[in-house]
């Protein structure tokens, strides 16, 4: 079984799709989204997100894909 790699945590994915515009701001706001990964409720901000997981954040559905960089 190959291990899943460690992508971000939810505050930072956060912050990178624009719904906060800080890591403080994510601390402040995260009950105010309606948030799971991979279908399970999810409030903090600190949870690691890993290759494939699926988040979906106030009805917008995310796929954590890794691309190759080559």
């Amino acid at each position: 079984m190959d291990k899943k790699e460690f992508i971000m945590t939810l505050g930072q994915f956060l912050k990178f799709q624009d719904y906060v515009s800080s890591g403080g701001e994510a601390k402040l706001r995260m009950d105010e989204f309606s948030i799971t990964v991979n279908g399970e409720k999810e409030n903090r901000r600190g949870r690691k997100l890993f290759e494939n997981d699926v988040v979906e954040i106030n009805g917008n559905i995310y796929e954590l894909i890794l691309e190759d960089e080559d």
